[in-house]
């Protein structure tokens, strides 16, 4: 099978994949080269984290950020915190604002409530039981993960078919939270209604957007500022992952929609 796009489409070097049930349908370019996930660690950093509330090692409704907060709205980017800083914004669950600070907080309050860092507690709690041997989450769980698309199709598959988790909790975690909040996508601008899991964006109807207009409503996935994704459509029944070697821009934001396109097709 040939490239969904050309291999020339973009010039800097990139690999992707898409995901079935049954295992791998199709990838491109060298997929156990390293590429920097950027935002693409939170999904990861959050399913650990929903490991650990299935643990009893944390729990969604344990207040963290500013006051009114919990675990469920930093997951959310709901919690009213500025992008980068301890500045709060806004009022809790008033707005989405995409919030890297909020998920220092809680890489800072599971490292509290387990005794283990953000580093070894993924490794622990995705990476090991995934197989996942290329990749690592090194510091922030917001944005420091380094990966493979081969690594990256086994969390994109868990994300298809969960085994870590209970089927409720990928429910919850799939499902809008806070819903009806208006917010700015990143790269994208801003979305009247800018739905999101836990940890995990919900594709909704949004416009624009770096899926394409194949795409179902209940789509959901993160991309980053690295010039990575994750997808998952349910309603296709596959997954998808892209990592790339230069950051997010006009080449990505060009291209992008109509390859998840293709790749959704496969």
């Amino acid at each position: 099978m040939t490239a969904p796009l050309p291999s020339d489409t973009l010039t800097f070097p990139h690999a992707y994949a898409v995901i079935a049930p049954e295992g791998e349908r199709f990838a491109y370019g060298d997929v156990h080269r390293e590429f920097s996930l950027a935002s693409v660690t939170k999904s990861i950093f959050a399913w650990a984290l929903l490991v650990a509330v299935e643990r009893g090692e944390a729990d969604l409704d344990d207040a963290v950020g500013p006051a009114g907060s919990t675990v469920e709205h930093l997951l959310a980017h709901a919690s009213g915190l500025a992008e980068n800083d301890g500045t709060v914004r806004t009022g809790v669950a008033t707005k989405r604002i995409y919030s890297n600070f909020g998920y220092e907080e809680l890489g800072r309050y599971l490292a509290a409530r387990t005794g283990v860092s953000v580093r070894d507690y993924v490794q622990k709690a995705v990476f090991g039981p995934l197989g996942m041997d290329e990749s690592v989450v090194p510091a922030s769980p917001a944005h420091s993960g380094i990966s493979t698309v081969a690594d990256l199709e086994k969390f994109a598959g868990e994300l298809l078919r969960p085994r870590l988790l209970s089927t409720g909790m990928v429910a919850q975690a799939r499902a809008v939270h806070f819903p009806g909040l208006a917010g700015i996508l990143p790269g994208y601008g801003h979305q009247k209604q800018n739905d999101w899991g836990l940890g995990l964006e919900i594709r909704d109807h949004k416009q624009p957007h770096w899926t394409g207009a194949a795409f179902s409503p209940r789509t959901f996935g993160h991309f980053g500022q690295s010039g990575s994704f994750v997808w998952v459509d349910p309603e296709a029944d596959r997954a998808g992952v892209f990592l790339g070697a230069e950051p997010f821009g006009p080449a990505q934001k060009a291209v992008w929609p109509a390859l998840t396109d293709e790749m959704r097709a496969i």
